[in-house]
């Protein structure tokens, strides 16, 4: 089952609440997105660690519901 923008959505904003997020569907087919995530709480933290923050919001959804989430992740300026 694919999800949509706004559940992917959503489900950052829940686990990183002061993110500002843009999810974009690439192909058009609800399984293929790609996240771009802003967030204080990136401050000082590597793009993995970062990374991990997204993917533990999707709460094990990533290669079961989201088939592909591209990420570009950052604080701030």
């Amino acid at each position: 089952m694919a999800m949509d923008a706004a559940t992917i959505e959503k489900m950052i904003l829940e686990g990183i609440p002061d993110a500002t997020v843009k999810v974009e569907d690439l192909r058009g087919d609800g399984e293929h997105y790609a996240a771009y995530v802003v967030s204080p709480s990136f401050t000082g933290k590597s793009r993995v660690q970062q990374h991990k923050m997204v993917y533990d919001a999707m709460k094990g959804k990533m290669g079961d519901e989201l088939h592909a989430l591209a990420l570009q992740t950052s604080a701030p300026e």
